[in-house]
């Protein structure tokens, strides 16, 4: 692991990390490139303290440099589901974990950069919607925000506190590194340790996670991407084992994706309505409208959307 710390042009301790899945490059290309342009961190030692807790700061992380080295995604173990690890382990990634943590402890912001091989927009994900959190979501240039508090709970930003990850594109392409190199920007800016531009806020659209769709074998197909709303009745994917055919409104993809990982085409989550920019209300998912309370306030984790047909 590699740690950079920068100057920030304000109070707050921020971080990004790249790096988590050693396979996405983007992440890694955006950490440097910050690195080489922000300023270095000096902390004040006037007065006899060294000024760490109390001097802004944003820190920049290459987390996983074993896997980031062999363009693999993990090497022992999926470091974002290894939280909160185990110093003691023999799994480089589940040892890894805790030494990450402890690098992000105290901190008022944390954006962790992905990429995919899932279909654009670019999208955010969050597991405590903190006002930190909030202010992130809100002030990235995305218009999708997916709550995964109902999912996994060994991911970094369902760990770490004011964590936002964000999906910035499709793996290995060029446009996710410009995409995510802005978002990083924007990220600064509504924190406060980037004083180049004022910051922007919008409303997002909240989308909540409620299962993934397993895998099974043979070729796949996808039939929608993500965020697009799935007819009653459509099927969303299919290979040799699996029909995954939908029989309620209101569904949309998480991650929808053929290739993209071994044993799942991706999730399915509902619109639960909006998060609105700081100031506008307290911290909480506000309904657009009526219609979308129609279609969207089911999504609690229940599994009962998708009726699977399984091809033997």
């Amino acid at each position: 692991m590699q740690t950079i710390d920068r100057e920030s042009a304000g109070s707050a301790r921020v971080a990004i990390v790249g790096g988590i899945h050693g396979d996405e490059p983007a992440g890694v290309r955006i950490v440097k490139r910050l690195a080489d342009e922000l300023s270095p961190f000096e902390p004040a030692d006037e007065g006899g303290t060294d000024g760490v807790e109390s001097d802004g700061l944003v820190r920049l992380i290459l987390a996983n440099e074993p896997a980031i080295e062999a363009e693999t995604r993990y090497t022992d173990a999926d470091l974002n589901r290894a939280f909160p690890g185990d110093t003691d382990s023999d799994e480089y990634e589940r040892a890894l974990a805790p030494r990450l943590a402890a690098e992000l402890e105290g901190f008022d912001a944390v954006l962790a950069l992905h990429t995919s091989h899932s279909a654009p927009p670019p999208f955010a994900i969050f597991s405590d919607l903190t006002e930190s959190v909030r202010r992130t979501v809100t002030g990235l240039p995305v218009d999708h925000v997916v709550d995964a508090s109902g999912l996994r709970s060994t991911t970094l930003d369902s760990t770490i506190p004011h964590t936002v990850s964000i999906e910035v594109g499709r793996q290995g392409s060029e446009e996710a590194v410009e995409f995510g190199y802005e978002a990083c920007r924007a990220f600064l800016r509504v924190h406060g340790a980037l004083a180049d531009e004022s910051p922007t806020f919008s409303e997002t659209t909240v989308v909540k996670g409620s299962e993934e769709v397993p895998k099974g074998g043979g070729e796949p197909h996808v039939h929608y991407a993500n965020f697009e709303a799935i007819p009653e009745g459509a099927v969303f994917a299919e290979d040799d084992v699996y029909t995954h055919r939908v029989e309620e409104p209101g569904v949309v993809p998480i991650l929808a994706s053929e290739r993209g990982y071994d044993d799942i085409f991706g999730m399915y989550g509902r619109v639960t309505g909006v998060l609105r920019p700081p100031g506008e209300g307290d911290t909480r998912v506000y309904p657009r409208d009526e219609r979308s309370r129609s279609g969207g306030d089911g999504a609690d984790g229940e599994n009962d959307a998708d009726r699977s047909e399984r091809v033997n």
